[in-house]
């Protein structure tokens, strides 16, 4: 894939380019991370060159990058899996191999999104969303069922001990409350269709994930 577009920065209209990554940006896709993902997010769970390695080899079209001028701006990653093989109340490290996508199943119907990021400066320029645009776009592609993958609740850490995860989804659903990736998530058009918990080691939400799920609409 690659794809020209305009996003705008400070209003202002800046060319970018999303396109499959490859071996040559995976020191730049490790630095993106670091930045998208400071402490306390684990750093163990950033991406390393074996899984990058991993990415490129298995399901290249599910490894995308967006850049402007020549530098990395985010990325985002997925893997093909049969969701029936993990179950509703699937984690993370199960259902993504840690990262690595040794799993991945060139026969399954769901695109399974890893992991997605963009460095601050870019964050309200558009382009993740576009990222995500970019993966429905595989999936019709590829003529599979839907997109699924767990949002993180970074909103709900302070919550946790006076509401469940249920409660706090609910919330931001009605608008009471908004979280940065959940409602990021609902503005590209994914649904919530449960909740995981002990989804991902993340402090900010509790190790709370909410199951988000784009269907194909043309299946």
């Amino acid at each position: 894939m690659r794809k020209d577009l305009y996003l705008f920065v400070n209003g202002k209209p800046q060319k970018a380019v999303i396109r499959n990554y490859a071996q040559a940006d995976f020191e730049a896709l490790i630095d993106v991370q670091r930045v998208s993902f400071p402490p306390p997010f684990p750093e163990e769970l950033l991406w390393n060159i074996d899984q990058l390695s991993e990415h490129v080899k298995r399901f290249p079209e599910g490894a995308l990058c967006a850049e402007v001028d020549g530098i990395l701006i985010g990325s985002m990653t997925g893997l093909l899996v049969n969701m029936q093989d993990y179950g509703h109340s699937h984690n993370w490290e199960t259902v993504t191999d840690g990262g690595y996508i040794r799993n991945h199943n060139p026969e399954g119907d769901t695109l399974y999104i890893v992991d997605i990021c963009v460095i601050p400066e870019f964050r309200q320029s558009g382009i993740g969303k576009w990222l995500m645009q970019s993966m429905y776009e595989t999936v019709v592609q590829l003529g599979l069922v839907r997109l699924l993958g767990g949002g993180r609740m970074p909103g709900y850490g302070p919550h946790a001990q006076d509401v469940t995860p249920e409660v706090y989804l609910e919330k931001v659903l009605t608008g009471e409350w908004k979280d940065p990736v959940l409602t990021f998530l609902l503005r590209c058009g994914r649904m919530p269709v449960g909740i995981a918990r002990e989804y991902l080691e993340d402090e900010q939400s509790n190790n709370c994930a909410t199951i988000m799920e784009w269907r194909n609409p043309f299946k």
